[in-house]
């Protein structure tokens, strides 16, 4: 899994009068939680642009005054208006525990049902997984040459192997649905 560091200061004064100085000079307020105690930081907010700006997930190191943790991040709160990343709570990973989170999914293959003018629809660009940090893939792989006209893959169809989708196995990942010239043409030839 790849991995984003986060360069944290620990927070002598806690409340919202001071998380609002924090923001107002362009720092998060952080909490980083699973250990023997909350750790109570902040860190520069453009430091947060890879791990919350992409489809990918990241374990991430956070380096809190020269002593580094392992964590996730588990929860990010925006401002309603100005979209501005106001707080952020992170998850010490442990070794041999397990931890929830959401995998990206990549489709492989060339599905049939795209090569005679279907569309191939991505319906589900991330699944929620659990699984011990070191059996945390980095992507889940979703293979679509089995797809025809009109089919679709759903989660039932992933075999995991040292992890757990907790995702309905019911849903559609991806789907070749048709087009409407393509149903029409094949409507006339129907008839």
């Amino acid at each position: 899994m790849k991995t984003v560091e986060i360069i944290g200061y620990k927070r002598a004064n806690l409340g919202k009068v001071e998380a609002k100085k924090l923001r107002a000079e362009a720092k998060v307020p952080c909490v980083l939680y699973g250990g023997d105690e909350q750790v109570h930081f902040h860190a520069p907010m453009y430091l947060f642009r890879e791990l919350l700006y992409t489809p990918n997930s990241y374990f991430v190191i956070l380096n809190i005054e020269g002593t580094e943790y392992r964590a996730i991040l588990q929860d990010a709160q925006f401002h309603p208006v100005s979209d501005v990343l106001m707080h952020a709570d992170f998850l010490l990973l442990q070794e041999g525990k397990k931890v929830r989170m959401d995998i990206p999914v990549e489709l492989e293959g060339s599905a049939p049902g795209v090569i005679v003018g279907g569309k191939l629809v991505m319906k589900v660009r991330k699944l929620t997984i659990t699984a011990t940090p070191e059996n945390m893939p980095e992507t889940i792989k979703v293979d679509v040459s089995e797809l025809e006209l009109g089919k679709s893959v759903k989660v039932e169809a992933i075999k995991p192997e040292n992890y757990e989708i907790l995702n309905n196995a019911q849903v559609s990942i991806a789907s070749v649905t048709i087009p409407r010239a393509l149903r029409s043409k094949m409507n006339e030839e129907a008839e």
